[in-house]
């Protein structure tokens, strides 16, 4: 007997990240590709981890997330955004916000529905389109700042628009959504049914004294949004996959169908300690200052290579520009960097579903200093 599987995802491989990371452990290079810090936690909240599997609570948990969990983010949600949002039937705790977007999109999606996207684009959002049988509609931002060209975007929807994704602070650009972005967006969907997926991942990681412009600060637009969130991102444990999606009832309900048949609950005791956490508000208040300085660090550094520096507003990420020094594509360059330079970045082209070459690699600022300083003499001593 032959089993074959009819793929689902048949043009998709091993993401770029996991390639470049096997890469820069194969040649001992600095991992600045995949965006995780490699500073340490708060051992304030490690602690209460270790507590709260002392203390018994190692069993399942609401389907829902951890009532008390719930409650302290509605009371955080009220505080930034002036939201009432209810901890019982508004929010779900999720095992991180990638599964946040995949149980929003499918919870909605129906075969032969569209759904807008941003390109570059965070690459589980096509492949969560399309094993739901719709089709990905990508826009490309306007380069270099990245910008969103609304006039594309009435452009492109019709009535098979079904959801528009859209994420900020950005990954990878640095981008961050505007007033004016809000009020475009704000037109386009009125009086339809289309929804919106908020990836706002990197709420906390915001510079240069910008506004997080939330979909939980618009109550017209929070109606129809599923609102996607990371507890990793926050406390710098982006191994704990934790997260959470914010909906209003109606749509909440049926994003919870689809969760307690595939999760159905998340990681207990990380839940007790992120409750009891979230009553010092201090650690996420300064979680922007405290990035915008390795930002800005980490820019100094690059300063004396011929590398030039795009704007990054928020996230963990800058792209830079290599135009001035190879002719490469950005694959080749990535690729030639980390086996013969010993620094790993991710090239921006591989966020794209058509690879789109304009000479820009990511690299992820989310580490030590000494790990900064070593990626950027590396890349000085090699590129002269």
């Amino acid at each position: 007997m032959h089993t074959n599987i009819q793929s689902k995802l048949p043009q998709v491989g091993t993401t770029i990240f996991t390639v470049m990371s096997a890469l820069a452990s194969a040649h001992n290079a600095i991992n600045l590709g995949q965006g995780f810090p490699d500073f340490p936690m708060n051992n304030a909240l490690i602690d209460l981890v270790a507590q709260a599997m002392k203390n018994g609570n190692n069993q399942y948990v609401h389907m829902c997330g951890l009532p008390l969990l719930r409650e302290r983010i509605a009371e955080k949600v009220n505080l930034l955004y002036k939201s009432s949002v209810s901890p019982d039937t508004d929010i779900t705790i999720t095992p991180g916000g990638t599964y946040a977007i995949y149980t929003a999109l499918t919870t909605i999606l129906q075969p032969g529905d569209e759904v807008i996207l941003f390109e570059p684009a965070y690459d589980s959002y096509i492949p969560n389109i399309e094993i739901n049988g719709a089709i990905p509609v990508p826009i490309s931002l306007q380069f270099p700042d990245y910008s969103i060209d609304w006039a594309v975007v009435k452009e492109k929807v019709n009535k098979k628009t079904k959801a528009i994704i859209i994420n900020t602070p950005h990954n990878p650009t640095g981008s961050v959504l505007s007033d004016n972005d809000i009020n475009q967006l704000r037109s386009i969907v009125k009086d339809t049914g289309i929804f919106i997926i908020s990836d706002e991942v990197y709420e906390h990681l915001i510079f240069d004294n910008k506004v997080h412009c939330s979909m939980l600060r618009y109550p017209d637009l929070l109606e129809r949004s599923f609102v996607c969130f990371s507890f990793g991102k926050v406390y710098h444990c982006t191994g704990w996959k934790l997260g959470y999606c914010i909906a209003p009832e109606k749509l909440m309900k049926e994003f919870r169908k689809v969760h307690q048949f595939n999760c159905f609950t998340c990681n207990g005791p990380s839940q007790y300690a992120l409750a009891a956490f979230l009553e010092d508000k201090e650690p996420y208040l300064q979680l922007g200052s405290f990035l915008q300085q390795k930002r800005d660090y980490f820019k100094q550094n690059m300063s004396q290579t011929k590398f030039i520096p795009l704007p990054s507003f928020g996230s963990y990420f800058q792209l830079y520009s290599y135009a001035n020094i190879s002719e490469e594509n950005e694959n080749d360059f990535a690729v030639r960097l980390t086996k013969e330079a010993g620094v790993a970045t991710i090239p921006v082209a591989a966020f794209y579903k058509n690879p789109v070459d304009n000479k820009v690699l990511r690299f992820c600022f989310a580490k030590k200093e000494a790990t900064l300083d070593e990626a950027a003499n590396r890349l000085i001593q090699y590129l002269g």
